[in-house]
């Protein structure tokens, strides 16, 4: 009998963990649409748990403000995108390989439109707050640094064989063209078509690890 009110205790247990994961999960991805949608300074909060079917109370029972959601839909991008990536790289054999691996990894990534509004959106924002608060400050720190894929230095390091804090200065050059580019592409992609953003892409990856590119 015990041992049955506890398996009993544990399902119940189990199942509302599940729900809220699921929860967190709904409201990200609302969260999303929104920001992209109305911009990060015009974004409510009623408005993101609307688009969830959630309410008021369960944003605030995940998450403390709008920029804790934003911080966790760059968390949720860098994981899966890390996931996705490192076993592509570490199976290739030489760095030409891999640069040529990452530039259309991307070029994949300047394709989620929600994901490049929402990078754009966030500079801006903490741009215009720098000092709002610490933890703003640093979340700005953050963004400046990492830019539209935080793993890139980490990736850059796996790269060109250099320990994990150097190639900053790279990193941030390969952000900053892939948003220029990205950027470009999103208002003409007939001026700027997706085949010449990867390109690009490639030639800045190569030049930052000092990779010749093989004669065809």
């Amino acid at each position: 009998m015990i041992q049955k009110k506890r398996q009993e205790y544990r399902n119940v247990s189990e199942s509302r963990q599940l729900r809220g994961i699921v929860t967190r999960q709904d409201l990200l991805r609302s969260a999303r649409i929104i920001f992209a949608r109305d911009g990060f300074e015009q974004a409510r909060i009623e408005d993101i748990a609307a688009e969830s079917g959630k309410t008021r109370g369960a944003f605030y029972a995940n998450f403390k403000d709008k920029e804790d959601a934003f911080y966790a839909i760059f968390e949720n991008n860098l994981h899966r995108d890390l996931e996705t990536l490192e076993p592509i790289i570490a199976n290739l054999a030489t760095v030409e390989q891999r640069v040529e691996a990452l530039g259309d990894f991307l070029s994949e990534l300047s394709k989620d439109r929600q994901r490049m509004l929402l990078t754009l959106e966030f500079k801006l924002y903490a741009i215009r707050h720098p000092r709002k608060r610490k933890r703003l400050a640093d979340l700005h720190h953050a963004t400046l640094a990492y830019s539209s894929v935080p793993e890139l230095r980490e990736l850059l390091a796996q790269l060109s064989g250099v320990g994990k804090g150097g190639n900053l200065a790279g990193s941030l050059a390969i952000c900053a063209i892939l948003d220029g580019l990205t950027l470009s592409h999103m208002f003409d992609p007939e001026a700027l078509k997706m085949k010449e953003l990867r390109r690009y892409l490639k030639l800045c990856l190569r030049e930052t690890l000092h990779v010749q590119p093989k004669m065809k």
